[in-house]
């Protein structure tokens, strides 16, 4: 029988502290070689373990395996220089050293494919993979080839979809774009950024998802939500066209944002996974908040397409914050399932 409100996650879990530092977004590996290998397939089990242990439904390798949800999966391209760095402003917000394209970029081999194929190995549940959006991965670098940030993206979306067909082959039920990008450039993002996403997606025959949200828990993110005023309504100016595109489902941020709740009704008909749990504080939600808010969301979104989810990853928290904020969002969805089967 098919599970109402399914609850997952957006993507990053914290590392295990054998692997790398605690509570640091982007920290270095601890180990090497073959080392490393092990350890992160170790982490993924716990990182599964602990995702099961909570009840959540679709479950993730909790990026385990990568150590920037863009970077790491750029690293394994050809065309782009990392020693050749330059500094570029990310998300019109915060600068940041990056790597160079300088010349035609391809994939010469599978980034993620092996590593959701243990997943899949792992687990019989409904398994999502996240992978990085093309308009993001170009926000991601500094481009000396191409001088087009629409060119490098739709070179980015044929790379992503052939990543995408072989993570479908080895079992991957979930594809999720993560696109935090789409939450600035909306002239481009309306341009081409759906489309560029879209051919990311051709063919495939999984559930696809695009991840919009404010970010981690970081201060360049925190300080630029302060600017916003008191409602941040940028899902506004990219919902419509999402709406009509052909991505199945819509990852979101809710909880304890200044989204107005109302702006779902934009995507009425699409899948949407609800962010119910605020990443950018250690403070762990009551089940009775998470409530709150997916009741909130049911006056927007159908019962049998809403998905509890968190509002971004939680790699900079603590085990100890991820687990509690992973438990409260399954009993918060279990008290909204009873009041929905009542």
């Amino acid at each position: 029988m098919k599970t109402l409100l399914p609850t997952s996650t957006a993507g990053s879990l914290p590392k295990p502290s054998w692997l790398a530092q605690p509570e640091v977004l982007w920290s270095p590996w601890k180990l090497q070689d073959e080392e490393l290998i092990s350890g992160q397939q170790d982490a993924l089990r716990v990182s599964l373990q602990e995702q099961q242990q909570a009840g959540i439904d679709i479950v993730s390798d909790g990026e385990q395996t990568r150590q920037h949800f863009v970077t790491t999966f750029i690293e394994h391209l050809s065309g782009v220089d990392f020693e050749n760095r330059q500094t570029v402003k990310i998300r019109d917000r915060y600068e940041a050293s990056v790597p160079t394209v300088v010349g035609p970029v391809s994939r010469t081999r599978p980034v993620f494919v092996e590593d959701a194929r243990f997943l899949r190995q792992q687990t019989g549940q409904k398994i999502k993979w996240a992978l990085p959006g093309p308009m993001t991965m170009v926000d991601t670098l500094y481009d000396d080839h191409y001088k087009s940030r629409e060119k490098l993206a739709w070179e980015f979306a044929g790379i992503l979809n052939q990543e995408a067909k072989e993570l479908e082959a080895v079992g991957v039920d979930i594809i999720q774009f993560d696109e935090p990008a789409f939450n600035v450039f909306f002239d481009e993002v309306n341009a081409w950024g759906i489309k560029c996403l879209e051919r990311a997606i051709e063919g495939l025959k999984c559930e696809t998802a695009v991840h919009i949200c404010y970010g981690y828990g970081i201060k360049a993110n925190t300080d630029w939500k302060k600017t916003l005023g008191s409602e941040w309504r940028q899902y506004e100016e990219v919902f419509p066209k999402l709406q009509q595109s052909n991505i199945d489902m819509i990852s979101l941020e809710c909880h304890n944002s200044r989204v107005p709740i109302e702006l779902l009704e934009l995507i009425r008909g699409k899948k949407v996974m609800v962010g119910a749990i605020d990443v950018a504080t250690d403070t762990i939600e009551t089940p009775e908040e998470v409530a709150d808010t997916l009741r909130k969301a049911l006056q927007f979104v159908d019962a049998d397409k809403l998905y509890p989810c968190t509002n971004c990853g939680m790699a900079p928290l603590s085990r100890e914050v991820a687990r509690g904020k992973l438990n409260a969002l399954s009993a918060g969805a279990d008290i909204v399932r009873r009041e929905l089967s009542a």
